[in-house]
């Protein structure tokens, strides 16, 4: 499975620009999987009444890209639901089928958690014989939220990651892989945001063992993931059969 994300520079509130940047970006782009950061449509943006989708707007782009290129599209963005509001994953399938996960850690020190709901789902999505785990951005700090139980093989992240800690998103992306034996792919945004955070390149996709394997040019991030290759790696290296054995509790 071939997956390609964009280091996009996010418009400021601006989903129309914002989807206009993408289709041109992925032009001439192909593969299984394309990955776009958290909200792509608008930015990491508290002002939720402002930028939120009423009329499932960025779900109605993905199935629109998805159908178009003949592949599964995966982001975030922020949604209006029943009077609140959620940072919510969607992956959606060619044939138009929609998963979609709302973003289980809210980022206090943003004040996220003070506008937005917390998911209550762990989600894994099976896509061209792959189990994917769905994560958004701080999720990653939380590592028994991701832990594998055997149920996934590939864990997708997507960021709105400042570069002032940067190196915790790479670290611990590189973590997520080794301690799951599992396929990491971490899509971060670049540029600078409405708030004048700036956000550099550190998009990464990493096998068990740590290895990055991802593929740059200009915006596009690539990874090819092999099946038989990762199932091989986990039959010599079982070690999730140590694992602790205990549930998670929401």
């Amino acid at each position: 499975m071939k997956i390609t994300g964009i280091n996009l520079d996010i418009v400021w509130k601006d989903r129309t620009q914002n989807f206009l940047n993408i289709e041109n970006y992925l032009a001439q782009e192909k593969a299984d999987l394309f990955l776009l950061p958290e909200m792509f449509s608008t930015g990491f943006c508290m002002d939720a009444s402002d930028v939120a989708d009423r009329n499932e707007e960025s779900l109605e782009f993905l199935k629109k890209m998805a159908k178009q290129k003949n592949a599964a599209f995966c982001g975030s963005a922020p949604v209006e639901k029943n009077g609140k509001y959620y940072n919510r994953m969607y992956f959606v399938k060619p044939d138009g089928e929609v998963a979609f996960y709302d973003k289980r850690h809210l980022f206090s020190f943003s004040g996220e958690n003070n506008v937005y709901t917390a998911g209550k789902e762990r989600v894994i999505v099976e896509y061209l014989g792959f189990r994917i785990l769905l994560q958004v951005c701080y999720d990653l700090r939380f590592p028994v939220f991701s832990r594998n139980n055997d149920d996934y093989d590939v864990i997708l992240y997507v960021a709105n990651w400042p570069e002032k800690r940067v190196g915790a998103w790479e670290h611990l992306l590189k973590a997520r892989a080794i301690e799951n034996l599992s396929f990491v792919f971490g899509l971060n945004r670049i540029g600078t945001d409405g708030n004048n955070l700036l956000y550099k390149e550190s998009s990464h996709c990493f096998l068990a063992d740590g290895s990055d394997i991802s593929q740059k040019e200009g915006n596009i991030i690539s990874a090819e993931l092999n099946r038989i290759d990762l199932f091989n790696f986990r039959d010599y290296f079982q070690f999730l059969n140590d694992k602790d054995d205990f549930k998670i509790q929401f």
